[in-house]
């Protein structure tokens, strides 16, 4: 049914849910996102989708389309259809109003019982905020803030880094 919609939906536990549009700075800071991640994996066993890759999470049922999911090594997919992707080691989330309680709590939840997923990634899409999660060596998930436009976002599971001077450009959010 989903192959065949005009609109995305999210799948859980027998129910579907519209996934509705975004505003300018959520599709800006997603681009922007997307393209940094390409440039610095260019050539390397990672690489980011966008928000059409659905993932599928087995443990909990959920079907999802984060905004930006990073594969590392050859794309797992349901059944081999690749269409339901299950091994991201990260996955952004661009908060908007509607969702950002969902995004930092059930989600997040659910995300959890991804095998490979090594770090989630939350950029405000209001403010200069970026709240980044990684799995630590015991298995307990940490959290480490960034808001100053001057930082730069460490992600080691891909063993790159983006500057939020650059997630955030073009959007009236970052001067």
């Amino acid at each position: 049914m989903e192959n065949a919609a005009t609109e995305k939906h999210e799948y859980y536990q027998g129910e579907l849910f519209a996934m509705s549009g975004t505003r300018m700075p959520h599709n800006k800071i997603s681009r922007n996102l997307l393209v940094s991640l390409s440039l610095k994996l260019k050539g390397k066993p990672c690489e980011p989708f966008g928000s059409d890759a659905r993932i599928h999470i087995e443990k909990n049922t959920l079907f999802t389309y984060p905004d930006i999911s990073v594969i590392c090594g050859e794309p797992v997919s349901l059944n081999n259809d690749g269409l339901n992707f299950l091994n991201p080691s990260i996955i952004f989330e661009v908060l908007s109003p509607s969702t950002r309680n969902y995004d930092r709590g059930e989600k997040f939840k659910l995300y959890q019982d991804i095998p490979t997923l090594k770090e989630y990634v939350l950029v405000d899409s209001e403010t200069i905020n970026i709240e980044a999660w990684h799995i630590n060596e015991q298995g307990i998930w940490e959290l480490k803030e960034y808001n100053n436009v001057n930082e730069t976002l460490p992600l080691p599971a891909i063993k790159v880094s983006l500057k939020l001077k650059n997630i955030y450009e073009g959007t009236k959010i970052a001067g």
